[in-house]
């Protein structure tokens, strides 16, 4: 295809695919199936790759990409990003109004608009084109997350100007928030991933285009509604309302329950209404932001050293309910963490039906006195998380249990325990079945056991059929087993069972942190390796023998005793070694290994290795790999872009090597390549 046509085929492409954009995240009234725009996007992807001097910084293709940032830089806002001050209740609202009127006289419109639970941006356009997108920060310096920001699909990459307004430069302020079932599929995952759940709504948008690595920002369901106008050169506006018209008719998304009142009263009457009303959104709001309209009026009312004295924040009261906890059970996480639940008598909270209230760990239970039985105020944190805020003593009447964490998983019945310094109670129950799944995949993964073909996929597969419970039941897996399975055939079959008799031989640090004994990474495990020399050394370890290792703690020398103590371990060591996995250190020849005295320092991506692989490569050679150049370290690997240790390097005069330089280095001392 000729470049001409080429352009003027990519040119309709992308107008098709943004009003389609518009229509989906601007206006939520799609016109076309997924499908169907799947395929406009992939005839402009794939025309961008034949012609890429034809990619523009506006093209839909262009909103996600970008390497990951090592920091956010800082963006100073042309006009501040002042915050709001408050009202809780009718009488506030009231002596606002007083005060507007007092300054401007009674010819007073408002306009009121939802307050949408989420963080605060403000989008730089010049002629047009999105520029620069940051943080409220302290409301005068923000942080520049302007990758992030493009891969929101709601945010236009250009604007659509009327024909009567064409701004040279635009700074279009609103909010980025999660909708709740977002928020709350993404509680799910980092709860089954015990990661600390986002309290409400607002933390959660914040922590999603706060990452580094723009790819993470585009996987959440982040959506914006534009509020407010900043700094502005091309055109002007006589009102707030006005405003907010002309970024609707630009493509940006705004709010649509957007009112334009009148008089003080159906200021008041508006949020009375949302108080009850805020449930049938699909977002959080957390009250109600009532602002002058006339921009003049705005300019003689002005500000204080934080808030405008023309806007103010009516904030809802948090809804709490009083129930019962019927009971309070132990649920075992992916992790083996013991997390107890109150089981409550049902209540309606805050729109829904509130049955369980997690109590997070022993510590609150304890400093809360929740007992089972006990009458209790509940609310949703952040109007989303079920809380017990309280006890209610004095409705005690002598039945309330006191609750105990069991020192034994519910779920396998190893013993449970709490680590010195944690909050949480862990089962070391190695086959548990409540932690099996996450136990198995990393048995297998590249830095354990190093079983190629057996990802997580494939685990739960053969989990579900039963053809494994335990990472010792990999090794009795066969041919007829495998071939059966959906996604196996002859060919992945062969290679799975050779990957998993390959595995066999792996070092016995490897096994060492394949079994996932708490506090144990890869390197602790090469330690444990090298002052043990077995597994059957290890396992009769005493605390006393293994805190007398430099590198071993007292956290770590009492998670490996406690777990070489339960009997699930022992059986499925004596299963894996009836099935000839290695169980002993191989022993070194007499002398000085090649790299002996020779320090390395990893920096940037590997192609060919992990950096715990090359790490294992240069001990096992005698070498020593620390974690920060200084003018002891003799060499610097170098891999796919490296950071600052790469430049330290420079400045101090070390060596540094490439991928292919360490290979060479480690082929010619007799390490593998």
């Amino acid at each position: 295809m000729e470049k001409e046509k080429a352009e003027v085929i990519i040119k309709n492409l992308r107008e098709k695919i943004n009003y389609h954009n518009r229509q989906y995240y601007v206006y939520d009234n799609p016109v076309i199936s997924d499908a169907e725009y799947d395929k406009l996007m992939r005839e402009l992807e794939n025309l961008e790759k034949e012609f890429p001097e034809l990619v523009t910084p506006d093209s839909p293709t262009q909103r996600v990409g970008g390497e990951p940032l090592s920091s956010f830089r800082q963006v100073t806002h042309r006009l501040p990003m002042m915050s709001l001050s408050d009202a809780f209740d009718e009488g506030e609202l009231k002596d606002f109004h007083r005060r507007v009127t007092d300054a401007v006289g009674d010819k007073v419109e408002y306009v009121a608009e939802l307050k949408i639970d989420g963080l605060a941006v403000s989008l730089t356009y010049e002629n047009g084109l999105l520029t620069t997108a940051a943080t409220r920060g302290d409301g005068t310096v923000g942080e520049d997350v302007t990758q992030n920001i493009k891969t929101v699909k709601s945010v236009p990459l250009r604007l659509d100007f009327p024909e009567d307004k064409k701004p040279s430069i635009i700074e279009v302020r609103g909010e980025v928030y999660l909708p709740k079932d977002g928020f709350k599929k993404l509680n799910e995952e980092r709860e089954d991933m015990e990661l600390p759940l986002f309290a409400n709504p607002r933390n959660a948008a914040a922590g999603s285009l706060r990452q580094l690595d723009p790819k993470i920002t585009a996987a959440r369901p982040l959506s914006t509604f534009m509020y407010a106008l900043g700094y502005v050169e091309g055109a002007e506006f006589a009102t707030h309302y006005e405003v907010l018209e002309f970024y609707k008719a630009c493509g940006l998304r705004v709010n649509p329950h957007i009112a334009l009142l009148e008089s003080f009263d159906e200021v008041i009457d508006y949020c009375m209404s949302w108080r009850e009303k805020r449930e049938s959104l699909p977002y959080e709001i957390d009250g109600i932001v009532i602002k002058v309209n006339s921009l003049e009026q705005q300019r003689a009312l002005g500000a204080t050293a934080k808030s405008p004295r023309w806007a103010i924040a009516y904030k809802f009261p948090a809804e709490r309910k009083t129930t019962v906890i019927e009971n309070i059970i132990v649920r075992v996480g992916r992790t083996g963490v013991l997390t107890p639940t109150a089981e409550l008598k049902p209540v309606r909270l805050a729109g829904s039906t509130v049955s369980r209230a997690t109590l997070h760990n022993e510590d609150y239970i304890k400093e809360k006195d929740i007992r089972i039985k006990d009458t209790v105020v509940v609310q949703k944190a952040g109007d989303i998380i079920p809380e017990v805020v309280e006890v209610v003593k004095e409705k005690r009447t002598g039945e309330e249990i006191v609750f105990e964490m069991p020192h034994r998983c519910p779920e396998c019945g190893a013993e449970a325990i709490r680590v010195p310094g944690e909050a949480a109670y862990r089962c070391t129950g190695v086959s548990c079945p409540a932690q099996i799944t996450r136990s198995i995949i990393h048995f297998a993964s590249r830095d354990a056991m190093d079983i190629r073909g057996l990802g997580p996929a494939i685990v739960s597969l053969l989990l579900s059929e039963k053809l494994i419970k335990d990472a010792a039941d990999i090794y009795r897996l066969k041919r007829e087993d495998l071939v059966p399975l959906e996604r196996m055939g002859e060919k992945s079959a062969a290679n799975l069972l050779a990957a998993i008799e390959n595995s066999k031989s792996q070092p016995l640090s490897r096994l060492i942190y394949a079994l996932g004994i708490p506090f144990i990474g890869s390197k602790s495990a090469s330690i444990l390796a090298d002052a043990f020399g077995s597994m059957e050394n290890l396992e009769r370890a005493t605390y006393e023998e293994l805190v007398a290792i430099p590198e071993i703690g007292d956290k770590m020398a009492e998670s490996i005793v406690t777990f070489f103590k339960q009997d699930q371990t022992k059986n499925l060591l004596s299963r894996l070694k009836a099935a000839g996995v290695c169980m002993e250190a191989k022993k070194r020849d007499e002398g000085p290994l090649p790299l002996t005295g020779i320090t390395f320092v990893l920096t940037g991506t590997l192609e060919h290795f992990t950096r715990v692989q090359a790490t294992e490569i240069i001990e096992k050679l005698g070498g020593k790999v620390t974690g920060s150049v200084s003018k002891n370290t003799d060499y610097v690997v170098a891999g796919k872009d490296p950071g600052s240790k790469y430049d330290k390097a420079v400045k101090l005069g070390i060596k540094i090597i490439d991928e292919k330089q360490f290979m060479e280095m480690i082929v010619q001392h007799g390490g593998k390549s």
